[in-house]
């Protein structure tokens, strides 16, 4: 009898113990982890032009154990979504706070740099890299790729298969900085809807994509955060549906 309790009690020890690790490991999946909020910080200030606060998170985004050839990643893809211009100040900035960190004897990690690209058909790579982020099999074009045929092009091989196929950032990370830089902006809510949904179709969390938000509300605005989190309400009803 005693026996019999005993292998009850390590039983019930041994579930709770389990569930209370899951628990844990749930808890810490719903939370931006130090990495992915300096993504946040980057993406958004980079958007936004506002390169003093940028200068700051870059640095502490080298602290929070970014790679060097991490952030050249985020910004060089922030072009794709931001401009140009936006992306290219960036892109200094970086350089001047490396310039920085040099001088004062501090050594970051370069990181991993991105496998060589040798596609013989880049519309079809990104094609299909576009299916698996919205988890949609495109059958024919519709909308703006109808009408203007180059610039589906344009998206599918550059975007698509140039950029975000490049094995620096995952899909998941390449989604939050797109996610960030457009909660940032102005006049880009169905775009900022579209990447919210393929967003989470990568991973992205609710709780992680609300508090991407907060972290806009900081250093954008609380009226921006308010459009990023209607946005969120929206494509979370739609899942619903």
């Amino acid at each position: 009898m005693k026996r019999l309790l005993l292998i009850t009690l390590i039983f019930i020890f041994t579930c709770f113990h389990t569930g209370v690790k899951a628990q844990n490991k749930m808890q810490r999946n719903q939370k931006l982890d130090i990495k992915q909020q300096s993504i946040v910080y980057i993406s958004a200030l980079t958007a936004t032009g506002d390169i003093e606060q940028l200068k700051t998170r870059l640095n502490k985004g080298l602290d929070n154990d970014l790679t060097i050839n991490e952030i050249k990643e985020i910004l060089v893809q922030l072009y794709a979504y931001c401009g140009f211009p936006r992306s290219l100040n960036g892109i200094n900035t970086f350089m001047a706070v490396m310039e920085e960190r040099k001088a004062k004897g501090i050594t970051d990690a370069e990181g991993k740099a991105a496998s060589p690209a040798n596609d013989p058909d880049k519309y079809q790579t990104g094609k299909k890299t576009l299916q698996t982020l919205t988890g949609r099999e495109e059958k024919n074009l519709t909308g703006a790729n109808a009408f203007a045929p180059a610039i589906d092009t344009f998206l599918k091989e550059h975007l698509f298969a140039d950029i975000f196929n490049r094995d620096v950032l995952t899909f998941k990370e390449r989604e939050l900085i797109t996610v960030s830089a457009l909660a940032a902006m102005n006049g880009v809510a169905s775009q900022l809807q579209a990447h919210i949904f393929i967003g989470m179709n990568t991973g992205l969390t609710e709780p992680q994509l609300s508090e991407a938000f907060r972290i806009i509300d900081q250093i954008v605005g609380i009226s921006q955060g308010d459009n990023a989190r209607s946005t969120l309400e929206k494509v979370i009803a739609a899942k619903k549906q």
